[in-house]
């Protein structure tokens, strides 16, 4: 590529920071990333009613949080009136553009009646007001517009469809069109890398270049992220802002590496990465064209092996808030890695783990009971008395064992579990211990109790047991 490289992430401080926006502003750091160029980051606040400070916030921040940094400072459209103001008034003054008072009513009913004649809704504007009253409209001149877009090809439009398109509220406040059009200019950016809802805005922003003798950036369209159903994405498919993933406990490389593969295939089996592999392997020749759809599942079994692959330190670390107890930080260590294998995000492992934090354990007593799917011909069913004489068993055992480790513990009980059979003694031992169907083995469990821990909640399950 002949000139630097320079890509821009611009949204809009309306609403929170969506997965939606946070892929493009991926790709777009990706792409500058692996040419070595840079990437821009520009606030859209020149709608004042609803542009918020807590909104730009929250884009910065999970920006930060997913490692997307941006080159330089920031920049904010609300900054930058007078630029436009010049650019407006050079439009005004060569004719290319005009004021247009034609009222909502009027132009309803020059919609309503396209429609009923089935031609393309469009605004050709016959009277051009001398009062500076209503919007700015720009005449977009008849001709063909073609352009190649770096996913899907040559693309041309017929640009009679359009009209006289507005492009100001007044002198000092371009719409969107115009505005992106002196932004991209100024702040020279050579690629536009954005969704594929844009693509109609396109042809019409290149006719406001040719008009201001701007250079023409080279455009790239993303599919869209789909739902389950391939209709856009929403709230009811599972979609929430990034700073909600976030408290939910996943992790910023998995949430990267998820939205990479929306859209994008690196062309291999792999799918686990890290930012810099995402850096090294991207190129937008792997976007694909259709629709990538959005899979919840999938993002809970990428955030689950980035957490299986942390440092054990870190993670522990990043689990601490969702501890409320403040525990030894090499306890929570110890619980941490039992249930490194088992979480999907962070979050779960509060409830989890509650056990370890109470001697005050709420299980119904059949639930020591071990009760495996019935075989032919097997005939013996456990009973509470068999579960009471086996923890006794196990209770007597473990107050002779000194070296009260996880090695230790499986020598000493494993060859009698072996005897009166795994599920048997197991079973109710690790009810015993966790209060929970599902839980880190005993032997697990006990190592990070300790011996008096165990011992009591042993003794606490021969009493539920032997209740009548």
């Amino acid at each position: 590529m002949d000139k630097e490289i320079k890509v821009r992430i611009a949204p809009s401080p309306t609403g929170l920071f969506h997965i939606g926006t946070a892929r493009t502003a991926l790709f777009n750091y990706l792409f500058a990333k692996k040419n070595k160029g840079k990437f821009i980051l520009r606030i859209e606040d020149t709608d004042i009613e609803r542009s918020k400070k807590e909104y730009q916030d929250d884009i910065i921040g999970n920006l930060k949080w997913l490692g997307l940094e941006w080159d330089g400072d920031f920049f904010k459209q609300s900054e930058r009136i007078e630029t436009y103001k010049k650019h407006i008034k050079k439009l005004l003054e060569s004719g290319e553009a005009f004021w247009c008072d034609h009222t909502q009513e009027e132009l309803e009913k020059e919609r309503k009646e396209q429609i009923k004649r089935k031609e393309a809704p469009r605004h050709v504007c016959e009277r051009r007001s001398k009062a500076k009253k209503g919007i700015i409209r720009f005449h977009c001149p008849e001709k063909t517009i073609v352009f190649n877009d770096l996913i899907r090809g040559e693309l041309k439009f017929d640009t009679s469809l359009f009209g006289d398109i507005s492009v100001a509220k007044d002198e000092n406040t371009p719409l969107y069109n115009l505005a992106v059009v002196i932004d991209d200019a100024d702040m020279e950016i050579s690629h536009v890398i954005r969704g594929e809802d844009h693509i109609s805005n396109t042809p019409k922003q290149i006719l406001l270049m040719e008009a201001l003798r701007f250079k023409t950036p080279q455009f790239a369209h993303l599919p869209l992220i789909l739902g389950s159903d391939k209709s856009k994405l929403s709230k009811r498919h599972g979609a929430v802002s990034v700073n909600q993933y976030r408290k939910e406990g996943y992790l910023s490389e998995a949430i990267n590496n998820f939205m990479a593969l929306l859209g994008w295939n690196p062309g291999t089996e792999k799918e686990i990465f890290s930012l810099d592999e995402l850096i090294k392997e991207f190129s937008l020749e792997k976007v694909h064209k259709g629709g990538a759809v959005f899979n919840l599942e999938r993002l809970d079994w990428i955030n689950s092996q980035h957490i299986r692959k942390m440092d054990l330190d870190k993670l522990t670390k990043k689990c601490q808030p969702y501890f409320k107890e403040n525990n030894d930080f090499d306890y929570l260590k110890k619980i941490v890695s039992l249930e490194k294998k088992r979480i999907k995000k962070l979050s779960e492992i509060k409830e989890l783990t509650q056990f370890f934090f109470t001697d005050k354990l709420d299980y119904d007593k059949n639930l020591l009971i071990w009760n495996p799917p019935k075989q032919v011909g097997e005939v013996k069913e456990m009973s509470l008395d068999d579960v009471k004489n086996n923890l006794v068993l196990l209770k007597e055992k473990l107050e002779k064992i000194e070296e009260f480790n996880q090695k230790s513990l499986e020598s000493i009980i494993m060859p009698i579990a072996e005897e009166k059979g795994r599920g048997e003694l197991l079973w109710p031992l690790r009810t015993a211990l966790s209060g929970q169907r599902n839980s880190p083995s005993p032997f697990e469990i006990m190592d990070v109790l300790g011996k008096k821990r165990t011992l009591k909640r042993i003794k606490e399950a021969i009493k539920k047991a032997d209740e009548s």
